[in-house]
């Protein structure tokens, strides 16, 4: 059984649609066992998101609560030709940045063709560390593209839980794009991240909706990247330093990252 440590994809008041404060989720997370979350409230081009100013904000956010080390992030809409909707001055600040296709936020995507064309730019982009829900019936992507692309920029694809939760009034589950996107990402070792998407504190954690998918691939604790806070940090901080410029990289004492 899959057991993760590190929540990456989690949703505040913020998002609009979301229910709990970040002090709740962050309670909450410390009582099931995990040592760290990231919060991941939608970007500006959400309907209910917040105002980029909010994320410029995001910096008065203690690094813990109850424990549990915090990443301050987003979950950027991605738009045609792989731009996301929060600049790169914000992007750069923040410690953690997931991206995705969304409904209603003006994206003008049409095809399959379009939306991997758009979503592997935004990997390529070098501010994108994960790309949530990359499986999405709604948005079909070329899964095999993608990893490649993931592959070659050392960013984190996820396995959503709750797109897989009957209880929603809108399914962008795909079972079969699942489980390719799982062992396409295993043999080329792509890091994978198991996260909760939440968007009320009880949910922080809770990847209990995949239990059927865990069983079909047989994924296993090491083929996942989140099963520990530490391997999370250990792969945000060598994107950090990859991402560098050469002239810092020559003078270590001017490499300034909290690790």
């Amino acid at each position: 059984m899959i057991e993760i440590k590190a929540d990456l994809h989690t949703h505040t008041v913020h998002s609009g649609h979301a229910y709990s404060t970040l002090d709740e989720i962050a309670r909450e997370a410390s009582n099931k066992g995990l040592e760290l979350i990231a919060i991941t409230d939608h970007g500006p081009a959400m309907p209910d998101g917040p105002y980029e100013y909010y994320f410029g904000n995001l910096c008065i956010l203690p690094e813990q609560l109850y424990g549990v080390r915090i990443l301050k992030g987003v979950e950027a809409n991605i738009f045609k030709g792989g731009k996301l909707d929060l600049a790169p001055e914000y992007l750069e600040k923040l410690d953690f940045v997931a991206a995705s296709i969304h409904d209603k936020t003006g994206h003008s995507l049409k095809n399959k063709v379009e939306y991997t064309e758009a979503v592997i730019n935004a990997v390529e982009s070098g501010y994108v560390d994960m790309i949530s829900h990359p499986v999405n019936s709604n948005y079909p992507l070329d899964i095999e593209e993608l990893v490649i692309a993931c592959k070659d920029n050392n960013v984190i694809l996820e396995i959503n839980a709750s797109s897989y939760n009957p209880a929603k009034n809108f399914s962008r589950a795909d079972r079969i794009s699942t489980v390719r996107l799982i062992n396409l990402a295993r043999d080329n070792n792509v890091p994978l991240a198991v996260n909760s998407d939440a968007h009320f504190c009880k949910q922080v954690g809770d990847i209990s909706y995949l239990k059927g998918i865990f069983k079909e691939t047989n994924l296993q604790p090491e083929d996942v990247i989140n099963t520990s806070a530490d391997q999370v940090i250990s792969h945000l901080y060598t994107r950090a330093i990859n991402q560098l410029p050469m002239s810092l990289l020559n003078d270590s004492n001017q490499i300034l990252i909290n690790a």
